[in-house]
């Protein structure tokens, strides 16, 4: 028999599970989250436990609160789609390819900048980690590693390579998608593992201090991603946007 929830562990299962259920639509603008009190009975949890977990999702803009006046679930419109926990309830929701291909889209937007950055900023320790993910996505296609983890790990270090704590700070999202995506676009090229060649070629350029190389090669990494999605979405290719003086 497992033991109760306390503490920090019931305040994370109670955020998770109201948070899943808002963005599921089980709770909404038009049908609020129980009274506070209904909570605490169903989850054996004090008020200030409860509390805590409402504080948490009004921080990811899923609900608001006022003393007086309640909680109550804030449009789509005010969630925090950058933080992982809202996107992987999305995600949960209902398989969306518009969803994927938004991110896909922002990708495309941030990480080949993220690539030419780390080509002059990355140190030992952050080509060191970009060595190891590319061994690792090595190992994966004899079956020594694992295939999503070692390409989500490649992404999150180039991420962090770039030494903008901006750009680190979206490792996390990118993390949680990517779960997702991967899985959708290798589906899509009949395809169990992603190309360590192509990640490889990001991966030296970075590495070489070559940053017009490395933008380049990432860009055409998530370019063909999100081409072969909008291609299966019936949507025409995404055009290469013209250099900017």
């Amino acid at each position: 028999m497992n033991a109760p929830l306390r503490g920090q562990n019931l305040t994370y299962t109670i955020a998770h599970n109201l948070g899943l259920a808002i963005v599921t639509g089980v709770y909404s603008t038009d049908n609020p989250v129980p009274f506070e009190s209904e909570l605490c009975r169903q989850y054996s949890a004090s008020r200030m436990v409860l509390r805590e977990a409402v504080k948490m999702l009004t921080a990811k803009g899923l609900l608001g609160s006022r003393p007086r006046l309640g909680t109550w679930v804030q449009p789509e419109s005010n969630w925090n789609l950058l933080d992982p926990d809202v996107l992987g309830w999305l995600l949960e929701r209902k398989f969306s390819p518009a969803l994927l291909i938004e991110f896909t889209q922002m990708r495309l937007a941030l990480e080949p900048g993220a690539a030419r950055l780390a080509a002059h900023k990355a140190g030992p320790a952050e080509k060191s980690a970009l060595r190891s993910a590319i061994e690792r996505m090595q190992a994966a296609d004899t079956g020594g590693d694992d295939p999503l983890e070692s390409d989500i790990t490649f992404h999150v270090a180039v991420l962090r390579a770039s030494r903008n704590r901006f750009y680190a700070q979206l490792a996390g999202f990118t993390a949680t998608a990517l779960r997702f995506s991967i899985r959708t676009t290798n589906r899509y090229k009949g395809v169990q593992l992603a190309s360590v060649a192509d990640h490889r070629k990001v991966a030296d350029a970075i590495i070489a201090g070559r940053a017009a190389a490395a933008g380049e090669a990432m860009r055409k990494l998530i370019q063909e991603a999100l081409d072969l999605m909008n291609k299966r979405e019936g949507m025409p290719p995404a055009r290469r946007p013209s250099a900017i003086a």
